[in-house]
């Protein structure tokens, strides 16, 4: 039952609490910052960053959601042995540190390890290079599609995918024309979490590649070098892309059409 404020008296204040201290660094940087910091934004470094996050990110998501709606639609429709373990393969990226799985990474794709030997014989650097990027952004950012893909095709009742079975459909045919429709709010909500979390990935980048240097690496960089206040350019354009981010999620989620 909806209803205003009034009667929620302790929920307002400790909610209050909360948003507060969530609220206070984004104020306090912002304040220290200032946006006349903004005007570094075109710096050959900082632009150069920017090409390399919007170029990895986008692929990085492409290949998570390619992947992942399919194993989501699987997890979410089918019981199989070892499922359990298919599904903590999934999650674990979301609870390890992400320098850990950079490090993991590198010693399945590093230089000197056989993948990535065989790769650098086929012209290939699969570290220390923007294919390095995405593999770390691919790590780390493939299970919000999979986890909200799987909701979403959970959340279908399983007469209607049964219903056109019954009309003559393969179960190919009904899971791009009925399946996917009728989950494509949760399966957008995890392509944008995906594409924010990409985009945003350190760790996992640092340890495979440092250089090419994305957003987040080069926002590392410069405060290392001039300080806090001269990171606010890259700063202020990753709050804004995932402030871009939440709004979309929060916009699908308003439309029973699309809803996740």
């Amino acid at each position: 039952m909806n209803g205003g404020l009034r009667g929620r008296g302790l929920h307002v204040i400790m909610g209050g609490v909360l948003l507060a201290y969530l609220a206070y660094p984004i104020v306090t940087f912002t304040l220290s910052a200032g946006w006349g910091g903004t005007a570094d934004i075109a710096s050959p470094a900082n632009l150069e960053a920017i090409r390399h996050s919007l170029v990895t990110a986008p692929i990085a998501t492409a290949i998570a959601t390619a992947l992942g709606v399919p194993l989501a639609y699987l997890l979410a429709r089918t019981s199989f042995r070892g499922k359990l373990l298919v599904e903590t393969l999934v999650i674990l990226p979301l609870v390890l540190p992400p320098v850990v799985g950079g490090t993991m990474l590198l010693t399945g794709f590093g230089h000197f390890t056989p993948v990535g030997a065989l790769a650098r014989e086929a012209g290939l650097e699969l570290t220390d290079s923007l294919l390095g990027v995405v593999l770390a952004q691919t790590f780390v950012a493939s299970p919000f599609v999979v986890i909200t893909s799987r909701a979403g095709f959970a959340s279908i009742d399983p007469e209607i995918e049964q219903a056109s079975r019954n009309l003559g459909k393969g179960p190919m045919e009904t899971f791009y024309r009925v399946s996917l429709p009728l989950a494509r709010g949760s399966i957008l909500a995890g392509v944008v979490l995906t594409f924010a979390r990409s985009i945003g990935e350190f760790g996992a980048t640092m340890m495979t590649a440092y250089n090419p240097h994305t957003m987040p690496t080069q926002i590392w960089v410069t405060f290392i070098s001039h300080g806090v206040e001269a990171t606010a350019p890259l700063v202020f354009l990753l709050l804004g892309l995932g402030s871009a981010v939440v709004a979309a999620v929060l916009y699908v989620g308003r439309f029973p059409g699309v809803s996740t």
